[in-house]
């Protein structure tokens, strides 16, 4: 497809720069407009505010700031570009968290077919969301269900991040947490900073203090 349409204004965000070649190659082959490369949310964010894109497409996982709290970041600071997250993970968790509390405008896994990520971007910045058809049963499930069983576990934070929120309140570094829950020390250290992304805490200190004020974690 071609047109006017087309001609908008992307940012891409993966810390795989093989991945990164290709998305930009796939997205300008289509008449796109790739405006940079970040391969850390830090980076996606400072050059967001540079180069105003109209459609940022985001990992979850990266280096130090991950995607989710990324894009709770680029609300404030980028508010006119839509957030598409493009992930390797169907974790409902996630989806829903960045669907709901990162209002990202849409989210695709990275095993679709390409023409869904050009699909996504048209239709995030048309200003309608966009669900991968692979996640789509995840966001029709909560819609029929929206107060599941163990739901309500804390104001601000999803279960899994009160999981890891209660690991560093013990001591855990990323590497423990990891191990202990079974996801990757990239994906524990991307919790580690939505968790004080969003609840405005900035050293591993404040996310101790936290714990314990909150009883998320007892000292003995």
């Amino acid at each position: 497809m071609s047109g006017d349409d087309e001609k908008i204004r992307v940012l891409i965000a993966d810390d795989h720069r093989v991945l990164l070649g290709s998305l930009r190659a796939l997205l300008e082959r289509h008449g796109f407009i790739v405006v940079g490369e970040a391969t850390t949310g830090e980076d996606a964010v400072a050059l967001a505010a540079k180069v105003r894109p109209q459609v940022i497409v985001m990992d979850l996982e990266m280096p130090g700031t991950g995607g989710l709290a990324a894009a709770h970041r680029l609300r404030k600071t980028t508010p006119a570009a839509k957030v598409l997250i493009l992930s390797a993970h169907e974790d409902e968790e996630q989806v829903l968290e960045a669907l709901s509390e990162a209002g990202v405008a849409g989210y695709l896994v990275k095993s679709d077919a390409p023409e869904e990520l050009l699909n996504a971007v048209r239709t995030v910045h048309g200003g309608r969301r966009y669900v991968s058809p692979s996640v789509a049963p995840i966001v029709l499930g909560r819609l029929r269900n929206p107060h599941p069983a163990g739901a309500g576990a804390g104001p601000h934070l999803s279960k899994r991040e009160r999981e890891v929120l209660r690991l560093v309140g013990q001591g855990a570094t990323s590497k423990d947490i990891a191990q202990r829950l079974g996801i990757s020390p990239k994906t524990a250290q991307a919790h580690r900073e939505n968790i004080k992304e969003k609840l405005d805490l900035h050293t591993t200190a404040d996310m101790v203090r936290y714990a314990i004020k909150h009883k998320i974690v007892k000292l003995d």
